[in-house]
């Protein structure tokens, strides 16, 4: 299991990346549309996070960034703007460096319950 999720993080693209960044969130392709002020259209984010369009500008990245609050960093090495080996993969919503992939899905996954269980308290 343990080789299973090393695979599944080196296989991170940055659709996939996206995706879950913006399931953390929690935002709809339109909020994201939105709150970028219509730089990224909800159907060109939607491409974006099927790895239709593997390297969209680094103008398209950094609105995702401000939006994602990820580091504008991590999304330009996910595009292959930058070499990996220079930054290394940090989790979307923190700033800690030398996390490995497998740490940076963890948190997220984390983040994502933390997230999901506010907005149920939230609604009772």
């Amino acid at each position: 299991m343990a080789r299973e999720r090393t695979e599944q993080s080196e296989q991170q693209t940055l659709g996939k990346f996206l995706q879950r960044v913006r399931a953390v969130k929690p935002m709809t392709l339109r909020q994201v549309e939105e709150a970028t002020e219509g730089k990224v259209s909800n159907a060109y984010l939607s491409q974006l996070e099927n790895d239709k369009i593997a390297k969209p500008s680094p103008t398209i990245l950094h609105a995702l960034a401000t939006v994602y609050g990820t580091p504008y960093e991590k999304l330009m090495q996910l595009a292959g703007y930058l070499d990996a080996s220079i930054n290394r993969a940090r989790a979307a919503t923190f700033a800690i460096d030398d996390l490995t992939p497998e740490e940076e899905d963890e948190l997220l996954h984390y983040l994502k319950y933390i997230r999901e269980r506010k907005l149920r308290h939230e609604k009772s």
